[in-house]
């Protein structure tokens, strides 16, 4: 096996990793910012007040994004899958 083929494999995994995590952990960057500016600006200081929020948003991003996020995941295996029936040993 070729140290080439090896690394186009893990530059492919990292990027598909950072594609299905984008929208969730964006959603809860998003967030967590909008509810850090109202804390500060109304100066409640409870740091239970924005996990409720942010899990929500996880939640609707992953209804929103989750089909998309399903589908480049299976596209990606399928891609390995062929890889793998081609390689000789």
């Amino acid at each position: 096996m070729d140290p080439g083929f090896v690394l186009d494999i893990a530059v492919e995994a990292i990027l598909v990793m950072v594609l299905v995590a984008a929208p969730v952990l964006g959603a809860a960057l998003a967030t967590g910012l909008l509810i850090g500016i109202l804390q500060a600006a109304t100066s409640i200081q409870e740091m239970t007040l924005s996990f409720i929020p942010k899990l929500a948003v996880m939640v609707v991003a992953l209804v929103l994004f989750g089909e998309w996020q399903l589908a480049l995941m299976v596209d990606y295996f399928e891609i390995i899958f062929e890889r793998i029936q081609t390689l000789a040993f």
